[in-house]
Formats: structure tokens, C-alpha cells, sequence
């Protein structure tokens, strides 16, 4: 038998975030390329569909432990809602509306900058947990640089008033999801926690998918764009972040985070001529900051992960 170096198995680990956050960023990418082929909820209900058919044989073959009560399905179930249906929903509806991919990945990217917030002022009365002085300042630069970015793009019509409302309720939907998860579900299986919000995400999109009366074409991007929504980004992307709770590397994936957003304007700025000028850069820079500032976390404290996750776009 051949034991690999333990150098190498280091570097894989170390690697692991990095890759995981690239296939964060497709999901942007993936939309442009099937929203012209297919309508917003009829696509996300077939992959929602597709997904946990997936993850049911990979359960099946693994024997993953199911969330144990009603209880724990319904908190997983609310979250399914809020962190696929509302946030997959809000995200691929604005770029089905016309708004550019690296626009959307960097107004929904403030998320954690809002949940941040939002913990610490919860915590008001525990000094410890205040507001900081750092994190007003992330918030003030955050802001600042998604002024730059957003004032760009409406010189060039590329935001309205419908597109820009779609994209907040993608970021209300993945900002309420984490806060309530963190809240209310306990610790369990990413496998089966997936699957349970898939299935919740797909009972609130079917009957919306039943309203849209536009055809799919079902040529090869289309079928691309599923197919990788299902295997790189829902599964591949789950089974990545269990490997990376498992090992203790999940913290490492949010100092990547941030790049996120300018990695996606990049990619749609190669692949869809997207509008990339250099305000806009120096913009997804400050709110990249502005987010390291506001979430990171001092080498004293732990971060115990949680049960469910999101969906990569």
C-alpha cells in the first residue's frame, strides 16, 4: 500500500477553501448561462429535484443519521426556505431581470457584514460583544465601495429599481437563513440537513415554476448549466464544506470569502463582456475589506459550525 507524503495531504487541506470559493463564485457565472434557456423557479425546482435525488443515494450508501424530531426538520425546513428559495430565488431572478453577475455576487457578498451586525447589536448589552470602533469602519467602507459599483452600473442601466429589489431579497433571504440557523439548528449531518432544505426549497418554488409560461430549451447550455448546478455546485460544493468540517478547516473558507465578488466580475468580464472599469475595482476592493473588518474573527475564539448549510449559488 502507498502512503502519501503528509506534506501533500497538508497542502490538499490547505487547498480546500480556495477551491471551495471557486465554486462559490460559478454559481454567478452558471446563471448567466441558463437563465436565457430556461425560466428562474422551473430551473431551480428540477435542480432542487435532481439534488436530493443525489443526496439520497449518497445517504443511502453512507447511512448518514437524519435530524432526530419534528422540531429540528421544521427549523431546517424554514431554512431551506429562507438560504435556497429565497436566496437561489432573489439571485437567479435579478440576473434573469438583467443585473450583471459580479453586480449580484457583490450585493448578496454583504451578508456576512449584515449578520455581523446584526449578532453584535443583539448582544448589546454584553460590552463584549458590542459594535466595535473596526466594525462601524468595515461597514462605512463596505457601503462606500458598493456605492462605487452600484452607481457604475446604473450609469449603464444595468440596475433598475425590479433587478435591484429581487437581488435584496436574495440578501435578506441568505442574512435571515444564517441568523436563524445559527439560532435554532443544532448540529447534524450537512448530507441529510441539505436534503431536508432542498425538499422545503422545492415545495415553495414548484408552485411559483407552475405560474411561468416560458419554454425551456434544452440545448446543450442549458443542460451544462444543470448539470453543473447539481453536481459541482450542490453536491460538490456540500461535499466539499462536510470535508472541510470534518478536518477543522471550515473557519478558513471565510477569509476567501471576500473574494468572491471580484473573482465573479472577473469571470463575467471574460466570459459575458461585462462592464469592468477601474472604480468598480477599486469598489469591490473597499467592500471586500470593509467585510474582512466587520466578520473576522480574533485568534482567541473558536468557531463551532453549524448544522445546515447554504447553497453555493
Amino acid at each position: 500500500m502507498i502512503v502519501l507524503p503528509t506534506t501533500r495531504g497538508d497542502a490538499a487541506l490547505r487547498a480546500m477553501p480556495a477551491v471551495f470559493v471557486m465554486i462559490w463564485s460559478t454559481g454567478f457565472i452558471v446563471a448567466r448561462y441558463a437563465m436565457p434557456n430556461s425560466p428562474t423557479f422551473t430551473f431551480l425546482s428540477m435542480r432542487y429535484g435532481l439534488s436530493i435525488v443525489c443526496f439520497g443515494v449518497w445517504i443511502a450508501a453512507s447511512r448518514a443519521a437524519w435530524p432526530v424530531g419534528r422540531v429540528q426538520w421544521l427549523h431546517l425546513g424554514v431554512t431551506g426556505v429562507l438560504m435556497h428559495a429565497a436566496y437561489l430565488g432573489g439571485v437567479w431572478a435579478a440576473v434573469k431581470a438583467g443585473i450583471g453577475a459580479g453586480t449580484v455576487a457583490l450585493l448578496v457578498g454583504l451578508q456576512p457584514v449584515l449578520t455581523a451586525l446584526w449578532l453584535s447589536a443583539a448582544a448589546a448589552p454584553d460590552r463584549a460583544h458590542a459594535v466595535t470602533a473596526r466594525q462601524w469602519a468595515g461597514l462605512a467602507l463596505g457601503l462606500l465601495g458598493l456605492t462605487l459599483v452600484v452607481w457604475r452600473k446604473l450609469g449603464v442601466g444595468e440596475i433598475t429599481p425590479w433587478n435591484l429589489g429581487l437581488a435584496t431579497v436574495a440578501l435578506i433571504g441568505i442574512t435571515a437563513g444564517t441568523l436563524y440557523q445559527k439560532r435554532f439548528v443544532a448540529p447534524c449531518d450537512v448530507r441529510t440537513a441539505n436534503t431536508v432544505q432542498l425538499l422545503a426549497a422545492m415545495i415553495v418554488s414548484l408552485p411559483l415554476a407552475l405560474l411561468e409560461s416560458e419554454p425551456i430549451h434544452w440545448n446543450p447550455t442549458f443542460l451544462t448549466a444543470m448539470a453543473w448546478s447539481v453536481v459541482v455546485l450542490t453536491i460538490g460544493g456540500s461535499s466539499l464544506l462536510y470535508l472541510l468540517i470534518q478536518r477543522g478547516a471550515a473557519t478558513r473558507v471565510t477569509s476567501l470569502l471576500y473574494l468572491v465578488p471580484p473573482m465573479t466580475a472577473l469571470l463575467a468580464w471574460l466570459l459575458f463582456d461585462e462592464v469592468l472599469t477601474a472604480s468598480m475595482l477599486v469598489g469591490m476592493v473597499l467592500t471586500a475589506v470593509g467585510v474582512a473588518l466587520v466578520v473576522s474573527v480574533p485568534s482567541n475564539q473558536s468557531v463551532r459550525p453549524g448544522g445546515g448549510t447554504g447553497d453555493p449559488t
